[in-house]
């Protein structure tokens, strides 16, 4: 006859340890593998907005990032950017500029392509529809989720690239050319790739897609 074997108390208390660690490291590994487990994905089709013409959606690989365009703050920017969004062009293009809680930058449409991405030329980059002229605003707050165009050293060189910042920006104010504000979606944009002390990323998180809201 086979005697039974008694657990001891100590034994069960390490037993039950073992399994608790054993989840939560599946939990945290399963946590850390998706950084989007946690982030709202916001439907435009079930917000009411007040002025729809002027609504863009941001596709991630976290969830839509919705952004309203400010087409009497920077009427020839804007156009410009409606322009681009609704031909398509911003599709699969990189954030090749991202630097952590501040700022991510996209829009290189020359060498920032998902399929062509050249990491030696990427951020300098053209639309082939030529520069704009600055429209600077001093009234216009560069507040957390604002948008703008991005450009050289030199006024009158915006194109096709833009940033969102991740955090106020005064020192913005009137230097760089405004485009909108994201309304829903700020979360989105803080889980896009980013390396520590580099502002270029390396095989760098895409555009999904980039529509108006009215395509």
């Amino acid at each position: 006859m086979i005697e039974k074997i008694k657990i001891s108390i100590s034994e069960r208390i390490i037993l039950i340890f073992l399994i608790l660690l054993g989840i939560f490291t599946l939990m945290f590994f399963i946590v850390i593998k998706n950084k989007c487990l946690f982030v709202k994905n916001y439907n435009p089709k079930e917000i009411q907005f007040d002025n729809p013409q002027n609504i863009a959606v941001l596709d991630t690989n976290c969830g839509n990032v919705i952004i309203e365009l400010y087409p009497n703050v920077s009427p020839n920017s804007v156009e410009r950017f409606k322009t681009l969004i609704r031909s398509g062009a911003y599709d699969d293009v990189a954030f090749h500029r991202v630097i952590e809680n501040k700022l991510i930058q996209a829009g290189d449409l020359e060498f920032g392509k998902r399929e062509n991405l050249n990491y030696g030329k990427v951020g300098t980059g053209k639309s082939g529809l030529g520069v704009l002229q600055s429209e600077n605003n001093e009234n216009f707050k560069y507040k957390k989720g604002s948008v703008g165009l991005a450009r050289t050293f030199q006024m009158n060189t915006e194109d096709s690239q833009f940033f969102i910042i991740l955090e106020d920006e005064p020192l913005f104010e009137g230097e760089y050319t405004p485009l909108g504000k994201v309304l829903y979606g700020i979360e989105v944009l803080e889980k896009v790739k980013f390396i520590h002390k580099l502002e270029i990323v390396p095989r760098p998180d895409f555009i999904n897609s980039f529509k108006m809201l009215d395509q």
